[in-house]
């Protein structure tokens, strides 16, 4: 177990973390803005550090001042919460290459995951059920985008494969709307996420949001925590998660836990995760995968 850590976060998240270290023994060192200065959790800290003025571009997002924080004090690791560089691959890359443990998935795996595209060919791959659709990124062929979402059925959607957040989604109900839809949202997610990519899916009508929970370790141990329902939502956020998800067979929530697990295991994923699905008629279909472990924020 490690003695000291560093939490590259603020606020909430920078305190459960903190609350979480002093009953493990761990001590925690506290970075923070200038902005930041009285927060409850600098405060409470044993150590702290000042990594900048307010913009969060100058301290929680400078890479080189966390990293440097982490070796004036000895950090032997570095907890990045969630937000900010959590889900950043370049991070975490650089800081195991400055000799300290990302506490969070391996570089690799935040870069699968964090393209819907080569998320969802991973899941195909280690066996977890997706919604049909292309099977990578749509070309600029409009006869052949338009036979994949013949294949598919109409409706469909096309998603950005760097989106996130609810954007970067269009729904296309006939085939004379799909050029303009794939040119629009390739647009949108060229200036949302610097990513142009686009995919094609299904589009499901009725289907609820399930949400499967893992931890996994670089042993390649893994479990799956329990499920939440995220179906109550506006513009595409989650507004209410509840948990247990109601009126889902407990049979059939461990089986695709099990298999969000041994997809864990299969990927070499490493830390905590969030599967998520749309379900539909008995059956769940994967849509993406999150770093994001919610069950600490409630």
């Amino acid at each position: 177990m490690f003695k000291k850590i560093l939490v590259a976060n603020r606020g909430e998240i920078a305190l459960r973390i903190q609350r979480a270290c002093s009953e493990l023994g761990i001590k925690a060192v506290m970075v923070y803005s200038e902005a930041d200065r009285d927060a409850k959790y600098i405060k409470l800290a044993e150590e702290a550090v000042c990594i900048g003025p307010a913009p969060s571009a100058q301290s929680y997002l400078n890479m080189p001042a966390i990293i440097s924080a982490a070796e004036v004090t000895d950090a032997e690791a570095i907890h990045p919460g969630y937000g900010f560089l959590s889900e950043n691959a370049n991070f975490a890359e650089r800081v195991e290459q400055s000799g300290f443990q990302f506490i969070g998935p391996t570089p690799d795996n935040i870069r699968t995951m964090g393209d819907k595209v080569s998320a969802k060919q991973a899941m195909i791959k280690a066996g977890v059920p997706c919604v049909p659709g292309s099977e990578g990124e749509l070309s600029d062929d409009a006869a052949t985008n338009k036979r994949i979402a013949r294949a598919i059925g109409y409706p469909v959607i096309i998603k950005a494969a760097g989106g996130g957040g609810g954007r970067g989604m269009r729904v296309v109900h006939t085939e004379a709307a799909l050029v303009n839809a794939i040119q629009m949202t390739k647009a949108e997610a060229g200036a949302a996420f610097n990513n142009a990519a686009v995919y094609m899916e299904k589009f499901l009508q009725n289907p609820r949001h399930i949400e499967i929970q893992i931890l996994a370790d670089k042993h390649k141990n893994a479990v799956y925590l329990g499920e939440r329902d995220c179906s109550m939502q506006r513009r595409h956020q989650k507004v209410i998660e509840e948990s247990p998800a109601p009126g889902i067979p407990r049979k059939l929530i461990e089986k695709i836990g099990e298999r969000c697990a041994a997809a864990c295991k299969k990927i070499g994923y490493r830390g905590a995760g969030t599967f998520e699905f749309l379900y539909e008629n008995g059956e769940f279909y994967f849509i993406e995968m999150t770093r994001a472990c919610r069950w600490s924020t409630r």
